[in-house]
């Protein structure tokens, strides 16, 4: 949204209660013209703060920069030494200072918010590094050295410099682990430790990605396939420096990171399932919750509501059953189990499932959305070597500019033993109207780009799981498995409310989890099983996902009994959108205020 001059503001409102008031402002401002224009340099200044300190974090992390396409770091890996956490820690209690410091008088709506926003997340982010998160970056989910192999699929290589940054980030790759072990070991100083049977399960991680040679590796794939712009012998000379840098530099130092995890990380690992048994266990998890959900919700309440979740679920998935003829639910999923035909018989018809309904799904965004994002999503299959713990399909985000497309990455290992009927809603969660729509909308926003890249995790997961239920809503799962597999999905959301919270905050055991998960089951086996190890190496991560559906539903039902027969589902979505990426409170802040406007925009003059 652009931003709009306070003045605007006090206008349209004065407008609705009489010309004599407007006409007194109007001459106010016709004789103090500087205040127009304090307000002009007030909001400028304020753009200006944001976007220094947008371009201090795009040095902190550079791979954040080269996600969105801006090449400047690409040489080089976030510093995650110990000794930096203070320089972070210094560098965000500057800017919270200065925000604070900068009030809000004089500035637009969404100067506001943004500082609100940026605020808030100086908190969290000071928070954080209080609690020292960054002493535990290893677990088979999402650690460190796993972010560093999976990174390498959204670098670009168009040209001799993109390679030669490239083989500066992996000649800097051992420095990386080295850092990541050293606040490891500050960690079990600290007696802040993953569980014990995770950090065994990253040891065969680390060992797999250490193991190929040369092109078979994954840091090594880049030399493989060259642009046909760079000469012959500079690309013999580049393949030769890639391979150089992985076999004797990468490899040894992924293999030497196994090692410590595995003589002397693991053993240390703590007994207890839940992050309640550390340090500080209980704030823990409230931070959890707060950093991943944005929610103010207590784990008591986020309980209950997953219980009544998961019976609502099941009562449709009931009512599905009866459709296709079985007796009840539990027949249903036996069924499901051992019919062939729902069962992939190779790895490209699942990825051909996934570009199908994706394909599908394009010509019907134009009657739910107004604005429509340019960038284009493609679908590919995930790299081997992280197919035993990467989920069924999962979306990297492509560049602002379009030059490299949003990508859905398919799971397709095991692929005899992956079903067909739960295809067609994670494309649309993953691709559109999911993940990709909303970030590649949210990236051509006129937003800061703070604000175009933000990920808040309920508001990115929740518009997603929205997004499926979208497609029933407008006529899509035509096939009554593929409706069943849906459903599946959303019970599987639902039973992440119930198995997060018993955790991290009930203290439940990792067998009464699987006890929940069996009784009310939307996963196999195998996935019920990677599923709650996910839960218990990510506190809160899980949650977002219900917790940002609800709230987007209920606004939708609060605009349409408010508004009647003029709601308009593409302006809902378009308001929803057009913000990016917000905290919970601040969209339900955002909505409340577009139903109000809409409102009085229905009223006789």
């Amino acid at each position: 949204m652009p931003t709009r001059s306070p003045f605007g503001t006090i206008l349209r409102s004065v407008n609705r209660k009489g010309t004599f008031l407007k006409r007194l402002l109007l001459a106010s401002i016709a004789l103090f013209p500087g205040l127009a224009h304090a307000a002009e340099d007030r909001n400028a200044s304020f753009q200006a703060l944001l976007a220094q300190q947008w371009e201090w974090q795009l040095r902190e992390s550079p791979e954040l920069a080269t996600t969105i396409g801006d090449d400047r770091y690409n040489d080089r890996w976030s510093d995650m030494s110990l000794a930096h956490v203070a320089v972070q820690d210094r560098a965000l209690k500057d800017f919270q200072t200065r925000f604070t410091a900068f009030g809000t008088a004089g500035l637009s709506e969404q100067n506001r918010l943004s500082r609100q926003m940026m605020l808030q997340q100086l908190a969290i982010d000071r928070e954080a590094i209080r609690l020292k998160i960054y002493e535990m970056p290893i677990d088979q989910i999402n650690g460190v050295p796993l972010q560093l192999a999976g990174f390498v699929s959204s670098i670009p290589f168009d040209s001799v410099r993109h390679y030669q940054d490239y083989i500066a980030r992996l000649h800097a790759i051992p420095a990386v682990l080295q850092a990541v072990v050293d606040s490891a070991r500050a960690g079990m100083a600290d007696h802040l430790m993953p569980p014990r049977f995770l950090l065994e399960k990253a040891i065969p991680q680390l060992r797999g990605i250490a193991s190929p040679a040369g092109t078979d590796n994954v840091f090594g794939q880049p030399a493989l396939h060259f642009p046909a712009t760079i000469p012959a012998d500079q690309q013999a000379a580049l393949r030769a420096q890639i391979i150089a840098a992985v076999d004797r530099e990468v490899r040894p130092a992924f293999e030497k990171t196994a090692d410590f995890v595995e003589k002397d990380y693991a053993p240390h690992g703590r007994a207890q399932d839940g992050i309640w048994a550390l340090p500080d266990g209980t704030a823990r998890y409230r931070f959890a919750i707060r950093q991943q959900t944005t929610s103010t919700m207590t784990p008591a309440a986020i309980h209950a509501l997953g219980l009544a979740e998961v019976a609502r679920i099941e009562k449709q998935m009931t009512d599905v059953a009866h459709r296709l003829g079985f007796a009840d639910l539990a027949a249903l999923r036996a069924s499901v189990q051992t019919d062939h035909k729902l069962f992939a018989t190779s790895r490209e018809e699942i990825l051909d499932r996934y570009r199908t309904y994706i394909a599908g799904m394009r010509p019907e965004l134009p009657r739910l959305f107004g604005t429509l994002p340019k960038a284009d999503v493609k679908v590919q299959a995930v790299e081997t070597y992280r197919e035993a713990e990467a989920p069924d399909a999962e979306y990297h985000q492509g560049t602002p500019d379009g030059s490299r497309p949003g990508i859905v990455f398919v799971n397709t290992g095991d692929f005899a033993h992956r079903d067909l009927y739960t295809i067609e809603d994670t494309a649309y969660h993953e691709g559109i109207p999911g993940h990709h729509l909303q970030i590649a909308l949210a990236q051509t926003l006129p937003l800061p780009p703070f604000r175009q890249q933000g990920s808040y995790n309920s508001y990115v997961e929740g518009w997603a799981l929205y997004a499926e239920r979208l497609a029933k809503d407008y006529g899509f799962y035509k096939d009554a498995y593929n409706e069943y597999g849906w459903l599946n999905g959303e019970l599987l959301r639902a039973d992440r409310l119930v198995l997060d919270t018993g955790v991290h905050y009930l203290h439940w055991t990792r067998p009464q989890m699987i006890a929940f998960f069996r009784a009310h089951p939307s996963e196999s086996e195998p996935g019920m099983q990677a599923e709650t190890d996910r839960y218990i190496a990510w506190p809160g991560q899980a949650l977002g996902y219900k917790l940002g559906q609800l709230e987007i539903l209920d606004l939708r039902a609060r605009a349409q009994k408010a508004l009647g027969p003029k709601f308009d589902i593409r302006a809902f979505h378009d308001e929803i959108l057009g913000g990016g990426a917000l905290p919970l409170d601040m969209l339900d802040q955002r909505v409340t205020q577009w139903i109000a406007a809409q409102r009085a925009a229905l009223k006789p003059s």
